[in-house]
């Protein structure tokens, strides 16, 4: 008999029965006539039926959860996320500044307070608002720092004299409390991974075991090298009231890491993932790197030496991922947001509960003397501490963001990979405020030219320093393509002034006219720095003139180079730069234009 026809559509219960009974009924009219609903051979079909229904379920659910655009379970939407790169972050923090206060006595003539008896405020500091949220101070804040405001606290009532100073200072704080986490860890566990028992925890601070080793977290656990701040110890930082550019507070260097661990987030569940290496295979120095001379050549007791192959990779001694612990106690260090609500409005924070100072040198000090300017110590927030969102991310937000993860790749090839590493250097390493890549077309390896800019305490553009430049070649070697070859070079600094002449309405006062032009001047070319190689076009000066309201006509508008002592000395001609039809003038891309005295360079009259 000729194979029958098979309905492969009919996926549901009552279309896979109506076809059974079809095909009873055409393919066995003589042999099979029970199509009663109470009798056995209905039964049969309704089973048949049923675990047809079941099965194409399940086909049609697999289906879905195989691809990020049709899954609908939650731990599938992150599993598929992370197959293209996208990391869940931990629970969402409020964060935002302080204002601490500090009464410190006052020096032996009273003309300025004992620097003797000015601390350090430890980072780590716990504050509370007045809801119950608890703040984490994230830096190091130094009572000492010449940019805090200094006043007189108390005064001597006879003499006049002050008693003590009073310090204004600034802090930057996270919500969040700090837990630890202490586990005993039994032998050897390949691929360890371990659940905290928090919920909503927003990042792991550290993580060590009873012998003293210190496991670090990576991204992924292929990545061995990680980069620690060293305390910047340059005195160029003086020269601010000079308008120079403050090198920053830490030098970027570095580290490989053979210890290390990987964090996910599930949900609100967080677990810490470990690699496979085994401590009595691996080389545990924190080096990690094996001398090439004990690799390439095996010498023992030879006369002569044969040629023999070599494998780079024998150089790295640890290839499995990160050591793994074993046989000992391991302590987890880590951050929590168990409050529903952490965002706090202004002066909320007004809670000491654990604050940590240190002394240039205690042992100076009267005890109690050094007790009480601890003791003084209060905090408020002038502004509102904003970020903390206690809903769980979707998975329509998962999707969004594992796609633009995807696209990223956590790599620069192109330009503008390369700008969003730059500008996304940790600010303690330095801050770029603006940079351009050019490829050196005279370079036999097509290298990349990085013209970067820094920002002074002015708002000025500046030349960044040499540790900042450092700190960034470190940093872009991390993401930069094999092939490619970058140099870190100073952006160029043009200073310009504009002068205009414009038309007014009658009825309107010129006075208060030229005033408002000035402001929406300033607002809209000043304020914003330029891009380094961008064009400026004079034609937006006439469009910002002439759409103020009581403006007739702007008739003329002139850009002039600036080369006063006070000004940039770069030597710019403005005629060549200037188009043919005098609508903007071309930059070059090493060149960054800016206008450095808004109140002085921008000048114009009112007719």
């Amino acid at each position: 008999m000729a194979k029958p026809p098979i309905k492969y559509t009919d996926r549901d219960f009552d279309s896979i029965r109506t076809s059974l009974v079809d095909h009873a009924k055409r393919y066995y009219p003589d042999s099979y006539r029970d199509f009663n609903e109470a009798g056995f051979g209905s039964l049969m079909i309704d089973t048949v039926s049923y675990v047809g229904d079941v099965l194409s379920f399940y086909l049609d659910y697999h289906a879905n959860e195989t691809y990020l655009s049709t899954a609908v379970e939650y731990n599938n939407t992150v599993k598929l996320a992370q197959q293209l790169g996208f990391r869940q972050k931990g629970a969402p923090s409020s964060h935002g500044f302080i204002t601490l206060y500090l009464q410190v006595p006052a020096s032996s003539l009273g003309l300025n307070p004992d620097m003797r008896y000015v601390p350090i405020l430890s980072k780590g500091a716990q504050f509370k608002s007045s809801s119950g949220v608890s703040y984490l101070l994230v830096d190091n804040v130094d009572f000492a720092d010449p940019k805090n405001e200094v006043v007189v606290a108390q005064v001597d009532t006879v003499t006049g004299t002050p008693n003590t100073y009073a310090i204004r200072a600034y802090g930057r704080v996270v919500s969040g409390e700090l837990k630890v986490q202490t586990l005993d860890v039994g032998g050897y566990t390949p691929y360890m991974r371990l659940r905290l028992r928090d919920e909503k925890v927003s990042e792991i601070l550290r993580v060590y075991d009873s012998e003293g080793h210190e496991y670090f977290e990576v991204e992924y656990l292929s990545q061995d090298v990680i980069y620690r701040e060293i305390l910047n110890k340059d005195t160029d930082s003086k020269k601010n009231d000079k308008g120079v550019v403050s090198p920053p507070v830490s030098i970027l260097k570095p580290v490989p890491v053979p210890r290390r661990f990987m964090v996910e987030h599930i949900g609100t569940s967080t677990f810490v993932q470990f690699g496979f290496g085994n401590e009595s295979e691996m080389n545990a120095d924190p080096s990690s790197i094996s001398d090439p001379a004990n690799v390439v050549m095996e010498v023992y007791g030879k006369e002569h030496i044969t040629d023999q192959s070599f494998d780079p990779t024998n150089l790295v001694q640890s290839d499995k991922f990160g050591i793994s612990p074993a046989n000992t106690r391991l302590t987890i260090v880590y951050r929590a947001n168990n409050k529903v609500r952490t965002n706090a409005g202004v002066n909320a924070i007004n809670q000491v509960v654990d604050a940590e100072f240190s002394f240039p040198d205690i042992t100076v000090l009267d005890s109690n003397l050094a007790g009480t300017v601890q003791g003084s110590l209060d905090i408020s927030n002038e502004k509102p501490m904003l970020g903390g969102q206690t809903d769980l991310i979707t998975s329509d937000e998962i999707r969004l963001r594992a796609y633009d993860a995807y696209a990223s790749q956590n790599r620069a090839v192109t330009k503008q990979d390369y700008l969003s590493v730059i500008y996304r250097m940790p600010a303690q390493f330095g801050q770029v405020k603006r940079a351009n890549i050019v490829q050196d077309a005279d370079s036999f390896k097509r290298n990349l030219n990085v013209y970067c800019l820094c920002e002074n305490a002015r708002g000025q553009l500046a030349q960044p320093t040499k540790i900042i430049k450092n700190n960034l070649k470190i940093w872009l070697n991390r993401y930069k393509m094999i092939n490619d070859t970058v140099d870190i070079l100073n952006g160029r600094v043009v200073n310009i002034g504009i002068r205009f002449t414009a038309i007014a309405k009658r009825g309107f006062n010129k006075y208060d006219l030229l005033v408002e032009i000035y402001d929406e001047l300033r607002k809209n070319l000043a304020q914003q720095k330029m891009q380094i190689g961008e064009r400026f076009y004079i034609t937006d000066i006439y469009t910002i003139i002439n759409r103020i309201e009581g403006v007739v006509d702007t008739t003329e508008v002139f850009v002039d180079q600036l080369l006063t002592a006070k000004h940039s000395q770069v030597q710019f001609n403005m005629s060549e730069a200037l188009s043919a039809n005098g609508r903007f003038i071309e930059v070059p891309e090493n060149v960054a234009l800016e206008i450095k005295f808004p109140n002085e360079d921008i000048k114009g009259i009112i007719l």
